[in-house]
């Protein structure tokens, strides 16, 4: 069999045929459709995406192939595909795990281009389902109509719902297998609408479909006479997709990079997320403020009239004013907000639970930043729909937090700009993504909270000293010696008249930080504000020197990070476990072996060695002086 024997199948437009150019140009200005299908195991998600295709008559490269070498795929007349083809294809994926990572499935129609992500249903991949739906116009949730509204019914349709997905199909599934009774599927119907209004779901489109027998899915069923809606493909070729609303919200636009190939060209490429821009438009930058005119709107094809948004364009400025990647370009009258604190939900991604304070990379559209998260307000129960308590939040948790960034951000709350609403979390050391999570609004106390400009400089305090402000930083076990050759060294620097200031572990306990316990949460809070101090004292001028277990890595890169170039300087007091227990000057391991001191270093808590320090010192083979000396050494010449 030829490709030309099969060519009547999937060439349904005679432009093909008879103009290809005109069918392309047709076909590139359709509009695009972005959807998932989601809900319960084996609701029979990956069988309608199948019965879309066959019905759709739009086979790709790959399937094409396939049908190819195989007549048996082929109806009986030359002219039908078999059905089983798609749906035995998309379970071997299934079975060979795909769908745990989101598959994406591409067709199109005589009026619209499709992509649908056929999302997993099992709750230990919802991490999943979030990635898939996080770029949707549209929910297609399914309902095996045996079964009625389940528990992951439930937990996919609260996220879509917070995700901002505003059109909702609730396809009800396997209709043949009830024998398309009505009462049975007006009894679903209600029992999904009260638990949609309870979480706040004002519409939603309901379809009695069976995607193995194909009812109501590109025609009329003739089973279900009792129903006059749409089908669901004429559903999705006429809902309003996000560009067109988005078309009508102020202009927005991420800056991605900064083009300057010669000296007479300054532009700045992004995608527009929403909103249109021209030439002749007042634009503002943000964060900076500063405002400007849209001097051309330039791409590869030649400059336009105006860009829409959905497009990727380059904007060149009347003005030179200060903008960069990760700055935004807005509309001058209507900009977005910029702040540093934020109420936002989070959807945990990660089989590490979030650590309370701990600092994790944030990216916003093409913003990154560094961002501690709060003690959960609540967790979300999404059975109930109940608040409940939470210290943290576990893989597959959804919560309500507080979140601070360590500069200001620009933002739109999500339910108005995805773009510039919608984050994700990123282990700073393992660089993993670990959660995803929605802006709501920016908190009071950090629109009312301004930083002052003072005319002394940090600078001008370094220069009366006479030195350059550095933070020495020791690390280490308890009993390494960390608080010995900390003291020895501030000795010697004074010797030196160089300005210092020694932050000691236990002495800060005693006043600042009395209130912290040693929990993994009030470790990571007592760095936090070690690291801020030290940061107000090198504004000073000063040359600080902290001894701090501060056993974790990202706790340490937090400071390091707070700090100017070269100005963190780290110092491993390498210590192993034996020789700092056989120590024991204050008797600690010993109550930590006895049970009688929890989340002690090296016992019950961990401690993560420095990868890279700046500075080592081997305190067995070194004198607490011998060691001092090296340090001194190395951090010559300080000024």
């Amino acid at each position: 069999m030829t490709r030309t024997d099969l060519e009547p199948i999937y060439k349904t437009d005679a432009l093909i045929a008879e103009d290809i150019d005109a069918y392309l140009e047709k076909h590139q200005h359709k509009t695009m459709l972005r959807f998932i299908t989601c809900g319960s195991v084996d609701d029979g998600k990956s069988t309608l995406i199948g019965r879309l295709l066959y019905d759709s008559k739009m086979i790709f490269e790959d399937q094409l192939a396939a049908l190819e070498n195989d007549s048996k795929r082929v109806g009986t007349q030359g002219q039908e595909i078999d059905f089983a083809l798609l749906v035995d294809g998309l379970a071997a994926e299934r079975e060979q795990g795909i769908t745990i990572d989101v598959a994406y499935r591409f067709f199109a129609t005589e009026s619209r281009k499709f992509i649908v992500a056929d999302c997993p249903g099992h709750e230990q991949y919802t991490r999943n389902m979030v990635t898939g739906a996080s770029t949707a116009d549209l929910a297609c949730i399914l309902i095996d109509a045996r079964k009625g509204v389940l528990v992951q019914t439930k937990r996919h349709s609260f996220l879509c719902h917070q995700l901002g997905i505003k059109n909702l199909v609730l396809a009800v599934n396997k209709m043949d297998l009830i024998d398309y009774d009505q009462a049975k599927y007006d009894a679903i119907i209600e029992d999904y609408r009260k638990f949609a209004e309870s979480i706040g779901i004002e519409n939603f489109t309901a379809i009695p479909i069976s995607g193995l027998a194909g009812d109501n899915i590109t025609t009329q069923s003739e089973n279900t006479g009792w129903y006059d809606g749409p089908t669901l493909m004429q559903h999705l070729e006429a809902v309003e997709v996000r560009s067109d609303a988005n078309l009508a919200k102020p202009f927005r636009m991420p800056v991605q990079w900064v083009n300057r190939p010669n000296l007479d060209f300054r532009g700045f490429s992004g995608l527009i997320s929403t909103g249109s821009v021209k030439p002749g438009d007042k634009v503002r930058s943000l964060p900076s403020g500063k405002t400007s005119t849209v001097k051309s709107v330039v791409t590869m094809d030649g400059d336009l009239e105006e860009a829409i948004s959905g497009q990727s364009v380059t904007i060149t400025l009347e003005d030179e004013i200060d903008c960069s990647r990760g700055d935004v370009l807005s509309a001058a009258d209507s900009p977005p907000e910029v702040a540093d604190q934020f109420e936002s939900t989070i959807v945990w991604m990660d089989e590490e639970p979030l650590v309370v304070g701990r600092a994790y990379w944030m990216k916003l559209g093409s913003q990154m930043v560094s961002v501690t998260v709060a003690e959960p307000k609540f967790e979300i129960n999404v059975n109930t729909m109940d608040h409940l308590a939470a210290k943290t939040l576990e893989l597959n948790s959804i919560g309500v937090s507080e979140i601070t960034t360590d500069r200001a951000i620009v933002f739109d709350p999500y339910s108005e700009n995805r773009a510039l609403g919608g984050f994700i979390l990123i282990d700073k050391i393992s660089n993993r993504t670990v959660g995803a999570g929605m802006l709501h609004f920016s908190l009071r106390r950090a629109q009312n909270v301004h930083w002052q400009a003072v005319d002394i400089t940090r600078d001008d305090h370094a220069a009366m000293k006479n030195q350059k402000p550095r933070v020495l930083w020791f690390t280490g076990l308890s009993g390494s010696g960390k608080s010995t050759i900390a003291n020895e060294v501030e000795k010697k620097l004074a010797i030196m008249n160089r300005h210092t200031f020694l932050l000691d572990g236990d002495n800060v306990r005693h006043g600042l930080n009395k209130d912290l316990g040693f929990t993994e949460s009030d470790r990571i809070e007592n760095i936090r504000r070690i690291g801020e101090v030290a940061k107000l004292m090198t504004d000073a001028g000063l040359i600080v020197l902290t001894a701090f277990i501060s056993p974790f890595r990202a706790d340490r890169k937090l400071v390091r990070d707070m700090m100017g170039e070269g100005e963190f300087i780290e110092v491993h007091v390498d210590t192993p476990l034996e020789v700092a227990e056989q120590r024991d000057v204050k008797g600690l391991y010993k109550k930590a072996r006895a049970g009688e001191l929890k989340n002690f270093t090296g016992i019950d808590s961990p401690y993560e060695e420095p990868e890279e320090p700046e500075i080592r010192v081997n305190t067995v083979a070194m004198s607490p002086e011998e060691a001092a000396d090296y340090i001194i050494k190395q951090i010559l010449p300080l000024k």
